[in-house]
């Protein structure tokens, strides 16, 4: 958390725990009480939400796809467009020649893991753009070493 967000945290808190504070005097509460206990409650929302959306994240889990055989006319938008169809598209990458700048006819595709599955069997051999293409799961990119990097 960034020092900005700790004070704002902090500043709420404290705002909190002067209404509690006023707030429990007429109904017949132990004003100091209500307003330590506002005042913890304040300070510690922030990282039990924080916890429960990283947990939540978990299950948005992505899965890169490899595409191959792609006509060399596709664009990112059009293959984001295809892959939509089945589920949530998180990125479209495709691939060009460092030296002309033309596309190479293949690409990645990153989904959520179980939106992938049904991509991969739904449009592997089939045809997009008079080209059929090939869909599978992207392996792993090999480790780089300084002789692949210098050649």
């Amino acid at each position: 958390m960034k020092s900005p967000q700790v004070l704002t945290v902090i500043i709420v808190a404290v705002v909190f725990a002067l209404i509690g504070y006023f707030i429990a005097g007429p109904i017949g509460v132990e004003p100091a009480t209500v307003a330590v206990s506002v005042f913890i409650g304040a300070l510690l929302a922030p990282f039990i939400s924080k916890k429960e959306e990283v947990e939540g994240s978990k299950s948005d889990e992505v899965k890169t796809l490899y595409v191959g055989n792609l006509p060399y006319r596709a664009n990112e938008a059009s293959v984001r467009s295809l892959f939509s169809e089945y589920g949530n598209v998180h990125s479209v990458r495709l691939m060009k020649d460092k030296h002309t700048g033309k596309r190479r006819g293949f690409g990645f595709v990153e989904m959520n893991v179980a939106d992938s599955e049904a991509a991969i069997s739904a449009l592997n051999d089939t045809e997009f753009q008079q080209r059929t293409l090939k869909v599978r799961e992207a392996k792993d990119r090999p480790e780089r070493t300084d002789e692949a990097v210098s050649s």
